[in-house]
């Protein structure tokens, strides 16, 4: 009798993490929040744009779903939000299916990751190769800085086609159309954020060179409070000053979407049916397995940096599919676990999921006041920060040769052709790809870790010993044994060692089968001994091991 399907209990982290929580804890979370919030403004824009939204659809989604990931997630300190990881997935959902269309996926997708957490299907990503994750995670890296080439370099180009090799065309019959001034934010603002890390640190050469610039004032509190003000930030507030005070004619959140709306947003149903959701499946299945696999590796990230009790898997997929099912009805984007925002939080001293909710609340409260001011910020620096953001995300020296020549064959093959089929066509197909692929290398190589060895040959008795598993990648391996026994002279009785056998399974009885086949048809006998394990019950299950007995001489 089969046990009944065990669901995942419902327990977000929050409960557990509340347990002694006191002021010097909440004062903590409330710093890491606040922190993380500012932080998340100028990304939550940034992707939304660069997705082909308008900018309140990242700033909302990092608010609602930013706040329902840690108020029900699995993870103690892990932030959610809008990617950068989905910016190319879903622009290429609204240039083919539309925005309406892109919302309903999105819920969708948050229906699916709400039923994998509860069906316990958390631990199942962790089975995805890292070889593929690496070369998505680079692919989508490159395309999200060639998808900013256009804002940086301040081209003007209506609108952008999905795939690479039209951008990179689109791009080239626009260069003409080249605009300094949003080039020098662009390139003021990547320039800033690779220094200013390193700003007032005196184990720096930049640190050191800044502290004899700014001489004595480099010790002072403000000056010191200044440097842990976040970069993205630092970069958005004096670039857009410079943008607005010099006059300089670029394209800005204004000049483009109109601003920002200052209230809150609207629930609104889409226009929902049957008929389009079976339309949406392969954007749908896209959305929900990036997110699983995004979430959960930095749900892992977030364990290894914090130190604190590691998280739940499949809790942290049932909350990240209710916020992704909520986020679509107030016009957001999907989202999923953030690593850069999760290290910040961690950096910033969370010791619960409150900073996370903090984090959101502190978000709404910025852009409610500030909402009239984001209408100045030049696209270009948000291509920056974006650029940044892709740069910092790729593994590039995975690509370097001193370090390929350390993989296997298979690594590279695996990482090489997701990197190359994520950059061509889109996601899916190579994750897709990968994982039959994956698949394919896998079955290969254990096929070659099961031998036969001939230990003896003294008629009228052939002793073979059988290593390994014998399944169906394996199962051909036996053919030169009954090529073996056909060429024998008859009578002949064949012996097979089973004692170091492991596995076995349908197609490898089915093969025992052919042997056992072969063998009486030259008037010999087959014996299996030293069986033990599941390939003796395997035996005795499929009735192969009553065959044995009735063929065998009195």
């Amino acid at each position: 009798m089969t046990s009944p399907l065990k669901l995942a209990a419902f327990r977000p982290r929050l409960i557990d993490a509340l347990a002694g929580y006191d002021r010097g804890r909440f004062l903590k979370d409330v710093g890491a929040g606040a922190t993380v919030g500012i932080v998340a403004l100028p990304l939550a824009m940034a992707f939304a744009i660069a997705s082909g939204l308008k900018p309140e659809a990242g700033i909302w989604t990092a608010i609602i779903a930013g706040f329902l990931i840690s108020a029900l997630g699995g993870s103690t300190v892990q932030i959610g939000g809008p990617a950068g990881a989905f910016i190319v997935i879903v622009y290429g959902i609204v240039e083919r299916y539309g925005v309406a269309n892109l919302l309903i996926s999105t819920a969708c997708a948050g229906l699916l990751l709400f039923l994998m957490g509860l069906f316990r299907l958390g631990t199942l990503v962790r089975y995805v190769p890292v070889s593929i994750v690496v070369g998505f995670t680079n692919g989508i890296a490159a395309l999200i800085l060639i998808s900013q080439i256009k804002d940086w370099l301040g081209l003007s180009i209506e609108k952008m086609p999905a795939d690479m090799f039209s951008q990179l065309h689109t791009l080239a019959t626009h260069l003409d159309t080249f605009n300094p001034s949003a080039f020098g934010l662009g390139l003021a603002c990547l320039a800033g954020l690779f220094a200013w890390p390193h700003l007032l640190r005196e184990k720096t050469r930049v640190g050191q060179t800044v502290r004899i610039v700014l001489g004595r004032f480099a010790n002072t509190g403000a000056a010191q409070a200044g440097s842990r003000v976040p970069g993205p930030i630092v970069a958005l507030v004096t670039l857009t000053l410079v943008s607005w005070g010099f006059n300089l004619h670029v394209e800005t959140i204004g000049t483009r979407f109109g601003g920002i709306p200052e209230g809150l947003p609207a629930f609104a149903l889409p226009d929902f049916s049957w008929e389009t959701v079976k339309q949406l499946v392969t954007p749908t299945l896209t959305i929900a397995a990036l997110g699983a696999i995004e979430s959960l590796l930095c749900a892992r990230v977030a364990d290894q940096v914090s130190g604190l009790p590691r998280h739940d898997p499949n809790q942290e997929l049932m909350a990240q599919g209710i916020a992704n099912a909520v986020a679509p009805f107030f016009g957001g984007m999907p989202a999923t676990g953030t690593i850069a925002r999760t290290v910040t939080n961690v950096r910033a001293g969370a010791t619960s999921p409150i900073a996370g909710i903090v984090h959101a609340i502190t978000l709404m409260v910025v852009v409610l006041v500030a909402a009239p001011l984001a209408q100045h910020v030049p696209l270009a620096v948000l291509a920056g920060i974006l650029v940044s953001v892709g740069w910092n995300m790729g593994e590039w020296r995975e690509f370097a040769p001193s370090m390929l020549r350390r993989f296997s064959r298979h690594y590279r093959l695996l990482m090489l052709g997701t990197f190359f089929l994520t950059v061509v066509f889109d996601l899916t197909v190579a994750v897709q790809a990968g994982i039959v692929l994956a698949c394919a290398l896998f079955v290969r190589r254990m096929s070659t870790l099961f031998s036969v060895e001939l230990v003896s040959l003294e008629p009228p008795v052939l002793t073979y010993r059988l290593y390994g598993a014998l399944f169906f990648g394996a199962a051909a391996r036996l053919d030169p044994m009954v090529a073996a026994v056909e060429r024998a002279p008859r009578g002949m009785t064949v012996v097979l060692d089973a004692m170091q056998l492991i596995l076995i399974d349908a197609t490898g009885l089915d093969a025992l089968r052919q042997l056992h086949k072969a063998v009486r048809e030259r008037g010999g006998v087959l014996r299996v001994e030293s069986l033990h394990g599941q390939p003796s019950e395997a035996f005795e299950r499929s009735g192969f091991a009553a065959e044995l007995a009735a063929a065998a001489p009195e």
